[in-house]
């Protein structure tokens, strides 16, 4: 069992920033990479970034290159979303995920824990 809490979300205006946390805990010895998703109301989940637990590696798909930056604390067992020049189209429901699987894709296999944070962009 794993267990992921997020924390940071909330409301931003237009241009603003926020810094998501997600920390993980329980049986995480098996954990390989982490991933932020998000799903905004009336849409599919969509995933954002993605980086391995051993060596720090990252991923990102297009919507936030550039914008957002994934780090991790392995001390603290806490992965962070930094979100930059953010839009009202990034509001939404964002979540951590694990990933299990060793030797696979960072985005793929990926197991919710959470009940996400909700990030709301508006003026």
């Amino acid at each position: 069992q794993v267990d992921v809490v997020e924390s940071g979300g909330g409301l931003v205006q237009p241009g603003g920033s926020l810094r998501l946390s997600c920390v993980v805990s329980g049986d995480t010895w098996n954990v390989y990479h982490i991933a932020w998703l998000r799903q905004a109301s009336g849409k599919e989940r969509e995933s954002l970034a993605c980086i391995t637990v051993s060596d720090g590696s990252t991923y990102y798909k297009d919507p936030v290159k550039g914008r957002f930056a994934i780090s991790r604390d392995n001390a603290n067992n806490t992965v962070y979303l930094q979100m930059n020049s953010l839009e009202p189209e990034d509001t939404a429901v964002y979540y951590c995920l694990t990933n299990r699987v060793s030797g696979s894709d960072c985005f793929a296999y990926l197991e919710l824990w959470s009940q996400g944070t909700p990030v709301t962009v508006s003026s």
